[in-house]
């Protein structure tokens, strides 16, 4: 996502970007349609409409639209479209055992194999998420959300580890946000992935398995809380 959404600071400035290819833009711009809930669980889309929307071709619109549906976020149908997936609170939760393994091994090794510049960016994220909980701005955490979720991936430098975990990152940022009203703490959540953050840059991996650890414990209560609300008081 483009960080002039949500803020820079001069740390992550420093921090020289590659061009983003086409079918990254149309990615990202789609991902955050979906999981922003722009484009609701159940909507039919079309491709051409979808080129018209976003101005790009319709080469990466397609090359997009593919890795959204590894995702799970969409099913192409032949011949009749492309349907936004539903939410299934139960499933989720089996997505998160799944997560909870990953992101302990990608912040272990993160914390351990982490370049220089990626930990500045750890410590820039967690900076700017917590400058999210004054205004309520969900959609700038989810943004920030997102930012961290490429680093995680990135920084612990194993790149079997980092397919897999992307292939369900989006599917948790749309759950969050879905129930983020009837359910969410902001202030905790920002808390929970700033501390996750920074533990990170400062090369520690004990400290990151009970950060991830923390952070799987409340969306785990969180998700329960959505098929069930009396479970919050448990």
């Amino acid at each position: 996502m483009n960080r002039s959404k949500i803020g820079t600071t001069a740390k992550t400035d420093a921090v020289v970007q590659p061009r983003k290819s086409l079918t990254m833009v149309a990615y990202e711009l789609l991902e955050e349609l979906i999981t922003t809930l722009k484009l609701e669980p159940g909507a039919i889309l079309s491709e051409s409409a979808l080129v018209d929307q976003l101005s790009i071709g319709r080469t990466p619109i397609r090359e997009a639209l593919q890795r959204l549906e590894r995702e799970g976020l969409i099913v192409i149908l032949p011949r009749k479209g492309i349907q936004v997936t539903d939410v299934n609170p139960r499933k989720h939760l089996l997505l998160l055992e799944l997560r909870r393994e990953l992101e302990k091994l990608l912040a272990r090794t993160g914390a351990l194999r982490a370049t220089e510049a990626e930990r500045l960016q750890f410590v820039s994220i967690a900076d700017d998420m917590e400058n999210t909980v004054g205004d309520e701005d969900h959609v700038g955490f989810m943004r920030l959300d997102y930012e961290l979720n490429q680093l995680i991936a990135r920084a612990g430098h194993n790149e079997y580890a980092s397919r897999a975990i992307g292939l369900i990152q989006g599917l948790g940022r749309r759950f969050w946000f879905m129930h983020k009203e009837e359910a969410a703490d902001l202030k905790l959540a920002v808390q929970l992935h700033a501390t996750l953050a920074r533990s990170i840059a400062r090369g520690t991996p004990t400290d990151t398995e009970q950060a991830v650890n923390a952070l799987l414990d409340y969306l785990e209560k969180f998700t329960r809380t959505t098929v069930d609300p009396s479970l919050l008081s448990r």
